[in-house]
């Protein structure tokens, strides 16, 4: 089993490890509904990607959680145009 001749200081591991550090998320504004979005990834608020709706919100919520988001949606669009 291969043992370390020399001692590594501290100063030298920190060095090693100086780019490991976590950085930031980036995010970006939702082109459609303009809620903060990590860059290239579907808006979970409106589904949208691209321009185009890749997945349906209103699918999986309960008729009065439909009427909500969708009244939601309709006031996000207005404001933008």
């Amino acid at each position: 089993m291969a043992l370390p001749k020399k001692h590594h200081t501290r100063s030298k591991t920190n060095q090693r490890r100086s780019h490991a550090a976590l950085k930031p998320v980036q995010l970006v504004s939702c082109p459609k509904c303009h809620t903060l979005i990590k860059p290239h990834c579907v808006c979970s608020n409106c589904g949208y990607y691209k321009g185009e709706e890749v997945i349906d919100v209103l699918k999986g919520l309960t008729k009065k959680e439909k009427k909500q988001k969708a009244k939601e949606l309709k006031a996000t669009s207005k404001g933008e145009k």
